[in-house]
């Protein structure tokens, strides 16, 4: 491939000193991860929640932001999707317009340590909304900073498009996230990624960086696969999880369940590969698991 992409290693620029909309301090955060790739059916949705319930399950306390109008990380933890004439929960879309809080909206999951915020298709709207909206790209960045129970991790499912809402992720994460498969447009999807990262590092979120690249739905057995992973592992270096995901079945059928294949089958291949996921990222980040992690 001869795609030319900017570097991933390249230091985050300053924003302008006399921005208007430079964030205001706040308390210290958890790790925050934007899963991210404007490209669709990548497993984003897939990675957050099983790489959340394994973090939750090797004791970390976790919290899950579906900020996808589709709502799949919602309904893939078992929340239904609610009719027309019923009371709609609170979801994200009630956090970025307000007044709702982090802690009014969040809802506990079936596995232990993990919360979720969930989305809703009312978010379709809130791209437009949030246009006039005063600090309309720091609203998920402030909520968050605002919210006191602790979090060792905080996970955020971007929708698959770059608009109001993954730049409301990208200003409010520290890293990114990315899940690719291994075919021959993955490093074309990236290079607009890591551009989009570069510039909202220079205008919003300097500390924001790339804090990894997994290949997921991953065949080692294609000679595609293997030149692809060769060529973004030269590119990406350090940057590409050594751990990878494989097409699983297990992976597929635990949302129709509402569960992470953690815990519906948690001795299945995807379910150790997203638990040596969790691992890898523990050891990336320094984060220390506790002593008695949870059991599904």
């Amino acid at each position: 491939m001869h795609t030319e992409i900017p570097s991933p290693h390249s230091p985050a620029r300053k924003p302008h000193p006399t921005s208007p909309n430079a964030p205001a301090p706040g308390p210290a955060r958890p790790k925050t991860l934007a899963i991210v790739n404007q490209k669709g059916g990548v497993g984003k949705t897939t990675t957050a929640i099983n790489l959340g319930a394994a973090l939750a399950l090797e004791g970390l306390h976790v919290l899950l932001i579906d900020c996808d109008p589709q709502a799949n990380t919602t309904g893939g933890l078992g929340f239904r999707r609610q009719k027309d004439d019923e009371t709609p929960r609170l979801s994200l879309y009630d956090v970025l317009l307000g007044p709702t809080t982090l802690a009014e909206a969040i809802r506990p999951t079936s596995v232990p340590n993990m919360m979720l915020i969930p989305g809703s298709n009312h978010l379709i709207g809130a791209s437009i909304e949030l246009v006039s909206a005063p600090r309309r790209e720091y609203r998920l960045r402030d909520a968050i900073a605002a919210h006191q129970q602790p979090f060792h991790f905080i996970l955020l499912d971007c929708p698959p498009a770059l608009d109001l809402l993954t730049l409301n992720a990208l200003v409010a994460a520290e890293g990114l996230l990315v899940p690719l498969q291994a075919e021959y447009f993955a490093l074309e999807g990236i290079s607009e990624l890591i551009s989009t990262l570069d510039r909202v590092a220079q205008a919003f979120n300097p500390d924001l960086a790339l804090e990894g690249v997994l290949l997921t739905m991953y065949d080692d057995r294609t000679n595609l696969s293997q030149q692809v992973t060769a060529n973004l592992a030269e590119f990406f270096g350090d940057k590409m999880f050594k751990t990878t995901i494989p097409r699983n079945i297990r992976v597929a059928e635990a949302p129709s369940h509402g569960l992470p294949v953690g815990t519906y089958d948690p001795r299945s291949r995807g379910a150790e590969a997203y638990r040596e996921l969790a691992l890898e990222l523990l050891e990336r980040t320094g984060i220390q698991k506790p002593k008695s992690p949870a059991t599904p």
